[in-house]
């Protein structure tokens, strides 16, 4: 399989150098200077590959060999195949991408928040530290930061308790950075940053869209841009929901395997495939990732792998180590690999170390770090996953 690595353009802390240190060879990135909903252009797209791939003569080579991601726009969440003016747009960038010979494409189609965490600087017990969902910080964001209507029939009487207890010790502060997590779009987003007014109004455009309604709109979207992600050789892979199960009342349509093979019912086309992010799968106990990653082993184009440890109340969770948490990591490389073996030499699974801690030198103060996205915490991963890879390999 191929090493990738997360990276967000000249502005990221972590450079091209570091990456090659790390020992990846495959470089995951967008162009995430370009506004939600407008084409992309084959000059910007060959201007990030040019860089990527040939701005440092006589280091070890990079490929971009995916884009992460092309953001869906909002109206095409709400309105499927009638957003034609964002669809086509989506296409145009599509098609640039494929121009510069990029063959995978990672998107989601989660509703008004992208991937969501309540705390991304929790201390773990050996003083690194990671990103966390929890619960009841979600649950008095939710009640009394943002105090949609809806909530309080969504919560039972003893979460609601719970939850007024934590609002209660919460100072402004700390409703602030709850309220920078939640709504102000973390790193990779593919979500606009929201004010608490937009939020809501951002959900009342959502009201009456449910489940079914939303992976209609999802097939309508596929059904216009797979025929020609399929013509141009690109797969595209459908990230899952983070966390996998519904927020803010509303509906999440990738969260589990009956999830996915609705979609690949609903859309055949070869060019339709799946994001196998371990860490967003594995928050749901209900999840058997090592017989997902068998059964889909042909629609997966592009993994994220990392691990998350559920908490007691079976909400909860944090990021742990990538070979520590709830999945079984050991279990899904086999499959993955056994996967890669059957597949040619372009057309090889890329996966990369997904959220690593915060960890030694990265702990410092003056140093800049994007959530999840440090350097040496994913170094850690991608060590760890290779070493793995390797062991396997050599069992046979």
């Amino acid at each position: 399989m191929l090493q990738g690595w997360r990276w967000y353009g000249p502005n990221d802390p972590v450079s091209l150098d570091d990456i090659r240190q790390a020992g990846a060879t495959d470089v995951v990135t967008a162009l995430h200077q370009v506004p939600i909903g407008e084409a992309w252009t084959r000059a910007a797209v060959e201007e990030r590959k040019n860089l990527i791939e040939n701005s440092q003569p006589g280091r070890s080579p990079l490929t971009w060999s995916v884009v992460e991601s092309i953001p869906i726009p909002d109206d095409v969440k709400r309105l499927g195949g009638g957003a034609t003016r964002s669809i086509e747009a989506w296409i145009a960038s599509l098609e640039a991408v494929a121009a510069a010979g990029i063959k995978i494409i990672c998107y989601n189609f989660m509703p008004v928040v992208d991937w969501c965490r309540t705390n991304l600087e929790w201390e773990l017990p050996n003083g690194a530290k990671a990103m966390r969902f929890d619960q009841e910080r979600f649950a008095a964001f939710d009640l009394h930061v943002l105090q949609r209507p809806e909530a309080p029939a969504e919560y039972s009487e003893a979460a609601q308790r719970r939850a007024k207890e934590v609002y209660s010790r919460m100072t402004q502060a700390d409703i602030d950075v709850l309220v920078t997590n939640i709504a102000s779009a973390l790193p990779g987003s593919t979500t606009d940053p929201l004010t608490i007014p937009q939020f809501r109004d951002r959900l009342q455009q959502y009201r009456g869209i449910d489940s079914a309604v939303l992976r209609q709109h999802l097939s309508e979207f596929l059904a216009r841009v797979t025929p020609v992600a399929e013509q141009l050789g690109v797969t595209l892979t459908l990230h899952p929901d983070d966390p996998p199960r519904p927020l803010f009342g509303l509906p999440r349509i990738a969260s589990s395997a009956e999830d996915y093979q609705a979609l690949f019912d609903a859309v055949p086309s070869k060019a339709n495939g799946i994001c196998f992010c371990t860490g967003s799968l594995g928050v749901r106990a209900e999840n058997d990732l090592p017989a997902m990653a068998k059964r889909f082993a042909p629609r997966i184009g592009f993994a994220h792998l990392r691990a998350t440890k559920r908490e007691a109340d079976g909400l909860s969770f944090f990021e742990s180590d990538h070979l520590d948490g709830d999945v079984d990591m050991i279990a899904v490389l086999k499959a993955l690999l056994a996967e890669n073996r059957k597949r040619s030499s372009s057309d090889r699974i890329v996966f990369r170390p997904d959220h690593g801690h915060r960890m030694l030198d990265d702990l410092a103060e003056t140093k800049r770090t994007n959530p999840g996205y440090t350097a040496i915490g994913r170094l850690r991963g991608l060590a760890e996953l290779r070493g793995a890879i390797r062991a396997i390999e050599h069992i046979g």
